[in-house]
């Protein structure tokens, strides 16, 4: 067997080649237990220009890699249908939450059969549990692992065109071209896609061979397209769950417990409040106690009206308190002690953060002695179907799901809490319902990104940082819904292994830094305190990216460095590189500002795409900071929908503005106190800048994720223009964090 040290290099954009990091394997234990940490290790006639770290795992395969693979059994299992009128319509086996996938798949569907993007229609696909792991929206997934197979299916389908027209006129198939809808013979006659849909579904067509066009041939893909569905939005047209006119379906609330995972223990007044008016029925369920009634403002009354005894929930005495202490207990202790060199350290703290989705958790349900329908926004429809069979005690070839356009998500509907607990009163009440949770509801007993401490130690010499330790503790993210389907679920929830080691390979296969720091860890531990929690938007990178950023600019700031400068020598990757000096350049890095202003700049990667983001900040009022500008390069590969880009970026900004510097919950005696957006500062328009830029750069390679990348770098970016305006280091996020509400009764 060959060294892993020889043959050729396969080179990588950051310089690691494969061959490389086996060497780098081959080490690990030595750089990991026997490496001599001191002045000597960076001498100047042995340094090179930096220390190289060895690539993360997520730098060889990240959590995307690995759903690709595992969809790849059914990746060609999509259902695309040219009608005889001539329009096109695709059944995504994702979920459209507002991120813009359903016009990004039009555009490649319209690309390849040269069609005009107004004639494509793409419509959600019901549960299909053949698709098996294929049917999970996360992970910045979605374009990463359809891009190829929506484009064979189109290009099979213009093949089927193509050779139909061919035989109906004689002609020879190499000699046909299709423009705007139509199939074009060389002496101009053109026959319309409508008209070639029947006779091209024949199965006597011989072999085809289908592939899809050349990159270079693309004239819609990567060019700047409104959504689609963006008029509809505005005026209202947009049908989300709770729009469906569903027969016999009656408005369904749940009064809900004064703590998290409380249950009922007895109903006092059931009787005064089923004379109320236009009450209909009462039952009491897993979550509560749920009132159905003719209207929802009258199941609101009913539900505020009535008196439940409670037993106790799962974490009744925690508090912010109580369970940052725990964090910091939780821990791991840093591996390279301090000697002999200079260090910096660093702890921060981040709150629970709701994930304040616009449609609060709804959904409608018919559940019948043989049968169930359910209709709601879901992320993992397949688990949903599994899990809603299980509850109902039905075969699973009884349950129709049907996947509804949602009102926002940032990971909150990777859980189907609304569609289960729908059933279930569907079930107990004996008819159709439509349940709506309260925004007070979905803020206390909905999920949040889970609070989190952080301790990091960067260890330097000579200009060279020689170590760089990161430890996060965190309360347990819930990966119940595994990859969307009933097997990974159950696994996560193992007593061995289980939601921790998910976790673990979330983290390891997601977060990775983008600097040669020497000798690099990132290391979880989660605590397992039983909150509402599920994946936030970004996950683990959020926090933990966030927090480096700004350790980067205090390392910097000890060798005496500019903070881009620093970052352009010690970053890894070319690419990663070019959206920071483009940054730099646009936002015009280092130039004077007025005391109390400051710029704030800082780099994230992650699912094969870079970004930076650069900001700056009026600060002279510490309590009340305010970000007035923002600069953000990002390079995704190839930009299917640079609009989308955009949107997506902006998105990510206003999310690492709101949770920097106002957005989180306080948690009493078991429940956030907070009940609605004017309680939960999420930023408001007076919040968010006027002057924004966004920057997609040109194709760089394969095709990156989106949906994830926007959030981590504006958290580097704001924390440190803060601290450069106020010199004040920000430690605990959201920075400013009073309690100035009087909260809603429990």
């Amino acid at each position: 067997m060959a060294s892993p040290t020889t043959g050729t290099q396969e080179q990588d954009p950051g310089g690691l080649g494969r061959r490389r990091f086996l060497t780098f394997l081959v080490a690990a234990p030595t750089l990991t237990i026997a490496t001599k940490i001191g002045i000597d290790t960076v001498a100047p006639e042995e340094a090179e220009a930096v220390i190289p770290t060895p690539p993360g795992p997520a730098e060889i395969l990240d959590l995307g890699d690995v759903l690709i693979l595992s969809n790849a059994p059914t990746a060609g299992l999509l259902v695309l249908e040219v009608r005889e009128d001539g329009r096109v319509r695709l059944e995504l086996p994702r979920t459209e939450v507002g991120q813009g996938i359903t016009t990004a798949n039009a555009m490649l569907v319209a690309e390849e059969l040269d069609l005009p993007l107004d004639r494509v229609d793409v419509v959600l696909s019901d549960a299909r549990p053949e698709l098996l792991f294929n049917q999970l929206t996360g992970g910045s997934n979605t374009m990463r692992s359809l891009y190829t197979p929506v484009r064979t299916a189109a290009a099979a389908a213009r093949a089927r065109l193509v050779a139909t027209a061919a035989r109906q006129w004689g002609a020879k198939a190499d000699r046909l071209s299709t423009r705007d809808g139509a199939v074009i013979a060389p002496d101009g006659r053109r026959m319309d896609y409508g008209a070639l849909a029947k006779p091209a579904a024949r199965a006597d067509l011989g072999k085809l061979t289908a592939t899809p066009k050349a990159e270079s041939a693309h004239k819609l893909v990567g060019t700047p397209q409104s959504r689609k569905d963006a008029r509809a939005m505005v005026t209202g047209q947009l049908k989300y769950t709770l729009d469906l006119d569903i027969p016999g379906a009656k408005p369904a609330m749940v009064r809900r417990p004064p703590t998290i995972n409380g249950t009922v223990k007895k109903v006092n007044n059931e009787a005064a409040v089923r004379a109320m008016p236009g009450i209909l029925d009462i039952a009491v369920i897993k979550t509560g106690v749920a009132v159905l009634a003719e209207t929802f403002g009258q199941a609101l009354d009913g539900k505020n009206a009535l008196d439940v005894t409670w037993n106790s929930g799962t974490v009744d005495g925690e508090n912010n308190a109580t369970i940052k202490k725990k964090l910091q207990a939780a821990a791991l202790p840093f591996v390279v002690p301090p000697l002999l060199t200079q260090y910096v350290d660093g702890e921060f703290d981040f709150a629970f953060a709701s994930h304040a989705p616009l449609e609060t958790n709804s959904a409608v349900a018919d559940v019948r002695e043989d049968s169930a329908t359910i209709w709601s926004g879901m992320k993992v429809p397949i688990l949903a179907k599994q899990n809603i069979a299980q509850e109902l005690g039905l075969p699973a070839n009884k349950v129709t799901v049907h996947v509804q356009q949602a009102g926002g998500s940032f990971g909150r509907r990777l859980f189907s809490d609304g569609a289960i607990e729908a059933a279930r009163i569907s079930k107990a009440m004996k008819r159709p319902v439509r349940l709506m949770w309260s925004r007070i509801d979905d803020m206390r007993h909905g999920r949040a990104r889970a609070a989190s401490h952080h301790k990091i130690r960067a260890t330097f010499a000579l200009g060279q940082v020689l170590t760089f330790e990161h430890r996060v503790a965190s309360v347990e993210t819930d990966w119940g819904h595994g990859l969307g389907e009933v097997l990974t679920a159950f696994a996560a929830e193992l007593p061995v292994g289980g939601n921790l080691s998910f976790a673990q390979t979330v983290f390891l296969l997601t977060v990775k830094s983008p600097y040669n720091f020497g000798v690099t860890t990132q290391l979880l531990n989660e605590v397992p305190v039983d909150f509402h929690t599920g994946a936030w938007r970004s996950v683990y990178s959020s926090s933990t990216r966030g927090a480096e950023e700004i350790m980067v600019d205090e390392i910097a700031a000890k060798l005496g460095k500019d903070p881009v400068a620093f970052r352009r020598e010690f970053i890894k990757n070319d690419r990663q590189r070019a959206v920071l000096d483009k940054v730099a350049e646009l936002g015009e890095w280092g130039k004077k500002m007025p005391k109390g202003f400051a710029q704030g700049v800082a780099v994230h990667g992650e699912y094969k795409s870079y970004t930076a983001c650069l900001v700056e900040m009026d600060a002279r009022d510490p309590k009340n900071p305010r970000v007035t500008k923002a600069t953000i390069a990002v390079d995704v590969g190839k930009p299917v929908n640079p609009r989308g880009i955009e949107a997506q970026m902006l998105g990510g900004l206003t999310d690492g503005i709101s949770t920097t510097l106002t957005a989180g919950l306080h948690i009493d005696k078991g429940l956030p106190l907070e009940g609605s957006y004017s309680q939960f500062h999420y930023a408001r328009q007076k919040n968010s800048p006027m002057d924004v830029k966004v920057h997609v750069m040109p194709e760089t390679g394969e095709i990156g994720g989106a949906g994830e990348l926007g959030v981590p770098a504006p958290v580097g970016a704001i924390g440190n223009a803060y601290a450069r305006a106020t010199g004040i280091k920000p430690r605990s996020f959201p920075i400013n964090f009073p309690v100035d509400f009087e909260p809603f009764p429990r």
